[in-house]
């Protein structure tokens, strides 16, 4: 896990921004859900803002192991406001394709998410499928 770093990253990661970058495949989820957890509770958000937060992040990034090419990695960019957190996950794909917005997955993410959306870049030599969500807590939902 690393703090992201202008230098380094692209010009729209703020230097309050974590990352966290594993293997994209699902025995690495709870990684995520528990670094996700974790930023809830150390911005003081209530247990059911948490609870709902790490679903709606296995949800997305469970999604994106699906589609990723085996032995690519998955990014996960968490992003704190004062009543917000923010993701941005992504996975490598060698398939020009939108996740299936129709699947009960999606409808569990977009249920436990305030806003959810999914986009495919072009990249040297394959797609980025790339997921962002966001959870209000603190009387902004």
């Amino acid at each position: 896990m690393t703090a992201a770093n202008k230098s380094t990253v692209d010009s729209s990661v703020d230097m309050g921004d974590i990352e966290l970058r594993v293997p994209a495949e699902a025995r690495y989820l709870p990684i995520i859900r528990s670094l996700a957890a974790t930023i809830a509770m150390r911005e003081d958000f209530d247990l059911d803002f948490v609870a709902d937060l790490k679903l709606a992040v296995d949800e997305a990034c469970s999604m994106l192991a699906g589609a990723a090419w085996p032995g690519t990695e998955l990014r996960c960019r968490f992003r704190v406001s004062d009543d917000t957190i923010g993701m941005q996950a992504s996975a490598l794909s060698t398939v020009d394709a939108l996740l299936d917005t129709a699947s009960f997955g999606w409808r569990v993410l977009t249920t436990l998410a305030d806003t959810a959306s999914t986009r495919v870049e072009q990249v040297p030599g394959g797609y980025r499928v790339l997921i962002e969500l966001a959870k209000r807590g603190r009387g902004g939902a």
